[in-house]
């Protein structure tokens, strides 16, 4: 049975709360981040491979490579700003309630503060440049090397279209992905 003089209080929960969301956007920033670095390695590395063996077709791999990044790339962004807009959407505000503030407090202030910088719409643009030109201007690139070349027999051919199809579908989630993101911002 518990003592109903020990407990803990809401404020202290949400707290508990925020610290909790705020390690995994930390964690989930480091991964993504590094996603980034991981593709540029393994997209050089299959050029590379390529190159020595003049095999145009170990290019393939590339689109395979950089949709999977790079959809864990997209998955895990939008995760960051979901805990971000949670963060500043709801568990600001019920602590900024609990403080009995009237106005002149506003827990977690930074959640808001730093979507203000004047150069944030120019650096998104410039990442969504970025995550485009790393996951899918990168692999269709490949495609095109592999395409001008001698490409082989038709189910190869297929695959490198059906490669490019999924490229583009990923380069219009990535471009939806940074419209939505600027629009709730």
């Amino acid at each position: 049975m518990s003592d109903p003089g020990v407990g803990v209080s809401v404020a202290q929960l949400l707290l508990v709360e925020y610290q909790s969301v705020k390690d995994e956007q930390k964690a989930r920033i480091g991964f993504r981040d590094n996603l980034l670095y991981v593709t540029l390695a393994v997209a050089a590395a299959i050029i590379a491979a390529a190159a020595q063996a003049k095999q145009t077709a170990m290019l393939l791999a590339l689109a395979p490579v950089c949709i999977v990044l790079g959809w864990t790339y997209l998955v895990n962004d939008q995760k960051i700003s979901a805990i971000g807009r949670y963060v500043h959407k709801e568990l600001g505000p019920r602590l900024t309630q609990l403080s009995g503030s009237h106005g002149d407090f506003s827990a977690f202030g930074w959640e808001e503060a730093h979507r203000g910088d004047a150069r944030r719409r120019s650096r998104k643009t410039f990442q969504c440049l970025v995550d485009l030109t790393a996951f899918c201007v990168l692999p269709l690139a490949g495609l095109l090397v592999f395409w001008t070349g001698r490409p082989g027999g038709l189910l190869v051919i297929a695959l490198s279209a059906l490669e490019a199809i999924a490229v583009v579908g990923l380069g219009v989630q990535i471009v939806l992905y940074a419209r939505a993101a600027r629009r709730s911002a």
